[in-house]
């Protein structure tokens, strides 16, 4: 008995005779005759799930593993069932069997076809029976195993198959060897023992052999005019007369082919390839976007992905630096705990050239035993600066290690690697001066006109008047910057807490810090845990108290907390960098201690004075469109969901299924034609580049294969011009370096 399924059909090629080519669909085109038409009988026939109207009662086999028809890459009529989200070889689809209709001791003839569209190479198949025996075990056997080429259907059939004696709780299930790609299942069929179910065979892929014969010559040309315009018998021709790979058969393929055969050229040129939005969007599937801790349109605070506090500020080559205090989530009992402080050892790097997208560095590994500065504990309030020695521009990270000492690092790139040029603290409990000082932290630093270096540390009112607890303290530092010049002097701020602040303006140096708890009936008019300012015509003082310029973060956000700032200039405007709790609030962890860095302007008066800010979560506006054709790393964005930093320095993002990321203001002028794309995925993925919303009009789909190899990736984009918001959508999990666009 046969089922004539691969229709088998002769073509009468003008330049070159008659040929022979498998058939893979179930309309003939013109001039098309079947041979060998052999139909199977219905009482032959078990079951035949073509999967045109339902899933004949398939299902996902194995974790999150689903099932969908899928009209994206059927094999024969319209529609396919594709199998997605797979995380180990033994997931895929089954269906359970009746030993009512497959008696046990019996054989019958079982045939899937089978195909996977991502990836390369090939990838092992098997078509699996899993059943209880007569102990009641679960054994699992094979039915058939192929391999199939990427991008081709191929049969996985045995006409003979047995079902075991005393088998019961039968499932019939498609899996791989390896890999946990998705993949396409058509044409699952049953049949009485012994009937041969035709179906498609693995045949080699070369460009121009649409007749499939293994040679490229005029007959190709013939039966490629022939099917112009029209559908090909099967998808492994198609493919074979796409000859320049586009995607699409067209007349520059039947010139090309044309132009092979009388040697004009001798290879195929590769051109831009073509994509069929609505196919991948069935690939891509439904997902839930994962939710954003930011508004559309809040800017503050400066990333949600992760806490960071205690924003040390710096601008270096046109980018604005900020060093954070890492407030790392910690549990107890898989529940989230108060922020304690005490087991911070890292610090967070992020920058941006437009205040608005931020690059996520990842974490610098501070200290502790496993640390850059392994005599270090803690690595709190970090500040940071950049100065040319020796004709070579140096960076340089000055850390807390908790209330105990200022600690250096050093490197000659601001975003690392760093290391400790002195191995142990430079200013500590020890050092002159210093010995009365409730908490030595907190450090700021300046780099003044003429090149020297200032640091500014200090705090506490431990046994000491809150009015006045002279607890702050200024030094200079030596030349290389990692030790410190004389004694440090006293900084008398009224009702002084904590939080260093140094900055210059118009040859007068600005002097701010946070005020304490104590503050109640003071001559100043000053606040409670606020920034307070005094001026000097110089950088050790002494400092004459001006004013209040930020009051606690609790009058803007409705928490109140520490507060931490720098002020700084960058592109000719002035603006306060500080931390709140806004965002662990909106994460509902309210009055838990996790920390935030913010933006908003500051204005620097003519007489001197600074005007009061207001704390806000809009934040600042971009000051410049992103360039998206040159190369951005993947970790700049403004906004995101469920998105992680891995690495530091040159950092990627990792992504899960459903993740995203908004990159805000990309300047996409003209037109952009292509995206490429950075990335590597262990099970495969789909990244949806989209416009309006995570779940906007898609204008890029980026196949990244499975295995987890990091490559470039490139892919036509449509109809993105103009001044946008560019979202990044993931169906499964991946990591990305880097992403650009090209006209």
């Amino acid at each position: 008995m046969k089922v004539q399924r691969s229709l088998k059909a002769v073509f009468t090629a003008a330049t070159a005779g008659s040929l022979l080519l498998t058939a893979g669909a179930g309309v003939l085109p013109p001039g098309m005759n079947a041979v060998n038409a052999n139909a199977v009988s219905e009482s032959d026939l078990i079951f035949s799930d073509s999967f045109e109207n339902s899933d004949g009662d398939w299902s996902g086999r194995g974790g999150s593993t689903t099932v969908t028809i899928s009209s994206a890459l059927p094999y024969q009529g319209s529609k396919a069932l594709l199998v997605q989200n797979r995380s180990s070889a033994w997931n895929g689809a089954q269906k359970s069997l009746s030993t009512a209709t497959f008696v046990p001791g019996k054989e019958y003839s079982f045939s899937v076809d089978v195909c996977c569209d991502s990836g390369s190479g090939e990838q092992d198949f098997l078509l699996s029976l899993q059943y209880r025996d007569a102990d009641g075990e679960t054994v699992y056997d094979h039915i058939a195993q192929t391999t199939v080429p990427v991008g081709q259907y191929v049969q996985l059939a045995n006409t003979n198959y047995k079902i075991p004696e005393g088998a019961s709780d039968l499932i019939l299930y498609v899996e791989t060897l390896s890999g946990t790609g998705s993949f396409y299942l058509d044409e699952a069929m049953c049949a009485t023992a012994g009937t041969v179910i035709e179906g498609p065979k693995a045949v080699k892929l070369i460009l121009g052999d649409v007749s499939c014969d293994g040679t490229v010559n005029a007959a190709d040309l013939s039966l490629a005019k022939r099917f112009f315009g029209k559908s090909f018998p099967d998808r492994i021709s198609a493919r074979a007369a796409d000859v320049d790979q586009s995607g699409e058969f067209d007349a520059e393929d039947i010139t090309l082919l044309r132009s092979y055969l009388i040697t004009d050229i001798t290879e195929f040129p590769v051109a831009e390839r073509k994509v069929n939005f609505e196919e991948l969007e069935q690939k891509f599937g439904s997902i839930t976007p994962a939710a954003s801790f930011k508004k559309e349109n809040e800017n503050n605070p400066l990333i949600s992905q992760y806490f960071g506090a205690d924003p040390g500020v710096m601008e270096y080559d046109g980018r604005v630096y900020i060093y954070m205090t890492d407030d790392h989530l910690l549990y107890s009992n898989g529940q989230i705990t108060k922020e304690t402080y005490s087991t911070i050892n890292c610090l967070r790097c992020i920058s941006s050239d437009d205040l608005v997208n931020w690059t996520d560095h990842g974490l610098i590994n501070a200290a502790g035993q496993n640390g850059i500065a392994k005599w270090a504990g803690n690595s709190w309030a970090p500040t940071a600066c950049h100065k040319k020695i020796n004709g070579k521009e140096k960076f340089f990270i000055y850390f807390a290690n908790n209330a105990n000492g200022i600690g250096v690092l050093t490197s000659d790139s601001p975003t690392g690697p760093w290391s400790d040029p002195n191995g142990h603290a430079m200013i500590d409990r020890k050092t002159a001066n210093c010995t009365d000082v409730p908490w030595v932290f907190d450090p700021a630093v300046l780099v003044d006109d003429d090149g020297t270096g200032y640091l500014y540390f200090g705090g506490g009112t431990d046994g000491k008047p809150s009015d006045h607890p002279k607890s702050a303290r200024c030094v200079k530092l030596s030349d290389d910057m990692t030790s410190i010049v004389g004694t440090p002097a006293v900084i008398d701020a009224p009702y002084m807490f904590e939080d260093s602040g140094i900055h210059k303006y118009n040859g007068k140096y600005y002097y701010s810090y946070c005020t304490n708890w104590s503050t109640g009936g003071n001559q100043y008019g000053l606040s409670t845990a606020a920034i307070d300012y005094m001026v000097s015509d110089n950088p050790l003082g002494p400092f004459t108290y001006k004013g209040e310029v930020f009051k606690n973060i609790g009058n803007f956000f409705g928490t109140t907390g520490n507060n931490h700032h720098t002020i700084m200039e960058f592109q000719g405007q002035w603006y306060l960098f500080y931390h709140a709790q806004y965002l662990q609030d909106v994460m509902n962890l309210k009055d838990m201690g996790y920390r935030s860095t913010h933006i908003d302007r500051i204005t620097m008066n003519s007489d001197g004075t600074m005007k009061q800010v207001t704390g806000t979560k809009t934040g600042v506006s971009q000051i410049k469109p992103l360039d998206p054709y040159e190369t951005v790393r993947a970790a700049t964005f403004s906004h995101q969901g469920g998105i992680e930093i891995t690495g530091s320095g040159d950092s990627v993002v990792q992504a899960d299924k459903g993740d995203w990321f908004r990159v805000t203001g990309v300047n996409c002028g003209s037109g952009a034609k292509s995206l490429t794309i950075k990335a590597s995925s262990k099970n495969g993925c789909i990244i949806k580049v989209c416009t309006g919303s995570p779940t906007g009009t898609a204008v890029a789909y980026a196949e990244i294969p499975d295995g987890g190899s990091m490559q470039e990736i490139t892919v036509p984009v449509m109809d993105l011009s103009g001044n946008t918001n560019l979202y990044f959508v993931f169906n499964n999990s991946a990591s990305v370096d880097s992403w650009k666009l090209s006209q």
